[in-house]
């Protein structure tokens, strides 16, 4: 990611984001980055991951930190009129409106996604939530981690002696915030063809019950729930971690002929036809005996020069690094992955187009930073925002 002032590929896209917390904010991150305008509509509390911290700069979470760059933020009330008559202003030029509100909340508020469509035809607007409107839990909140449990997403992780284990990182609000974005860019291109906007929802339930693959395919497979397996694939031996003299690896093999090439580079041949071994059905049913094999030649290798040498051989190995080792790894260095502008470093977009590159062009905003700026481009002069911040429709400090 460059910090020159290209246009990205969505450059001119107009997204309203009423969104906070992860989902949302890190799929209009994923647009900001590649050149869309986007505007963070915060409540007068502001989003409240800027709390989620230690760590802070500047009073900010790294949580906000690392998913709102690109962005302006205005502080707008929208639960006061005023502050709905600002948004539809704000929607009249927009092209995505992108919001987490509760089901129900904006047709409270009269803005509901019937009226949106009808006033504002052309507009995207996608709606991210736990569970959807309808249903036995629509309307439910979501968090990560609840739908971790929900999916069956901690149920296969772990291992017999940790028990059902959540996974270390938010995937399901991630995940959902890609899905959004892929939505989004999909509801664009079609209204190339209609000229018509759309409404879309991508929910964190569906995210995960999506990306329980392939326990849910071996599910509707064999009828049986997984079992927990640690490290290990469900479908695939090897596919583990493994120590050696200094670090621990992982080695992943996704195929017989694979298998054969890992045991002739590690001196082991035999390995490859020992009937035991010879397929990856066999291998299941012996894992153990395989893993005792193959961990009693690793023990006597050193962790980076075995896994250079594998992967120079086009065979799937890595050392188990911390989050500090791969961050100053030389292939990440020299793929330009860290970017950072004045005080701010982060992780670049890994989108990466030839022609139209994402671009750095704002580090995250302080809350309400540029209310003033948005709302003289939407044709409001000086004594009109003077106005709608003494009424407290847009806000000025903070309310905590």
């Amino acid at each position: 990611m460059t910090s020159d002032l290209v246009p990205g590929a969505v450059a001119g896209l107009r997204v309203i984001d009423l969104t906070r917390v992860l989902g949302g904010p890190y799929c209009t991150q994923i647009l900001a980055d590649h050149g869309a305008d986007v505007i963070k509509v915060e409540p007068p509390a502001g989003d409240e991951v800027r709390d989620w911290g230690p760590p802070f700069h500047d009073g900010d979470a790294a949580y906000y930190v690392g998913i709102n760059r690109n962005k302006r933020s205005i502080g707008l009330d929208l639960a006061s009129e005023g502050g709905r008559a600002v948004l539809l202003k704000m929607l009249e030029s927009a092209d995505v409106l992108i919001e987490n509100f509760k089901p129900g909340t904006l047709d409270k508020w009269g803005i509901g996604k019937e009226v949106l469509g009808k006033k504002f035809p052309q507009l995207v607007h996608c709606r991210i939530s736990g569970f959807g409107a309808d249903g036995p839990r629509g309307g439910n909140p979501g968090y990560d981690a609840i739908i971790q449990a929900m999916t069956g997403m901690i149920a296969a992780t772990g291992s017999p002696e940790s028990g059902p284990t959540r996974i270390g990182v938010p995937l399901v609000d991630i995940t959902t915030g890609l899905y959004a974005a892929i939505g989004i860019l999909m509801a664009l291109s079609e209204r190339q063809r209609s000229g018509r906007g759309q409404f879309l929802e991508t929910t964190l339930y569906e995210t995960g019950l999506a990306i329980m693959h392939p326990h849910t395919a071996n599910y509707f497979m064999h009828g049986k729930p997984p079992s927990l397996t640690g490290n290990e694939h469900p479908n695939l031996v090897p596919y583990a971690i493994f120590p050696t003299r200094t670090d621990d690896i992982f080695i992943g093999v996704g195929n017989d002929g694979t298998f054969r090439k890992l045991c002739n580079e590690i001196g082991k041949p035999e390995l490859g036809t020992d009937p035991r071994f010879a397929r990856n059905k066999d291998r299941v049913a012996n894992r153990e005996a395989l893993r005792e094999e193959l961990a009693a030649v690793f023990r006597e290798r050193e962790a980076e020069p075995l896994c250079n040498r594998l992967l120079a051989a086009g065979l799937p190995a890595g050392p188990v690094q911390k989050i500090n080792q791969a961050l100053d790894n030389p292939h990440t260095l020299y793929r330009n992955d860290i970017i950072e502008k004045d005080w701010y470093k982060g992780v670049a977009s890994p989108i990466r187009l030839d022609r139209s590159k994402p671009s750095l062009r704002r580090t995250p905003p302080k809350f309400n930073q540029d209310a003033r700026e948005v709302l003289g481009e939407f044709g409001y002069d000086t004594s009109q925002i003077d106005a709608l911040v003494a009424e407290g429709v847009v806000c000025g400090e903070r309310k905590r």
